[in-house]
């Protein structure tokens, strides 16, 4: 195991309640105006980006949960480390832009990223799993890191 690594595999159904905590507290950080419920969860998506499930809290609640609720649904794990690295990227952008006072510009990121959590949450549509599979079938991301995705030849 490396240092930096993230499951082949990952239940899709935990990375739904994973997206619902953070739609959840996106959009009350957004109605309640508390830019500091945002670097928190930038946190989150780095570990997440980092190690998977491994140290994020709300991940491994997400998957002892999720794994009671429902079946496990096993997807790719690949699209969904991408996914958690823009999640990563807006996160951390509007922490440094609510920090510089350029809190308009902060919260259209907040309001990007809840769209997408809420997506992802709702109806099982991942935006960085559908960007990453893109990415994937013009070449710019191997082929062999995500057989799912990876355009049908023949």
């Amino acid at each position: 195991m490396t240092l930096f690594s993230f499951p082949q595999q990952v239940n899709e159904r935990a990375a739904r309640v994973v997206a619902g905590v953070v739609a959840l507290t996106l959009s009350l950080a957004l109605v309640l105006q508390l830019p500091w419920l945002v670097p928190p969860l930038a946190l989150g998506f780095l570990l997440r980006l980092g190690w998977g499930p491994r140290f994020s809290p709300l991940a491994r609640v997400a998957m002892f949960s999720a794994a009671r609720l429902w079946d496990v649904r096993p997807v790719t794990g690949a699209p969904k480390r991408f996914a958690q690295g823009i999640g990563a990227l807006c996160t951390l952008c509007a922490s440094a832009l609510f920090a510089a006072g350029q809190d308009r510009i902060a919260w259209s990121l907040v309001g990007l990223v809840l769209l997408f959590a809420t997506l992802e949450a709702a109806l099982g549509f991942c935006m960085g799993c559908w960007t990453y599979a893109r990415l994937q079938r013009i070449g710019l991301i191997p082929a062999d890191t995500c057989t799912d995705c990876a355009p049908i030849k023949g």
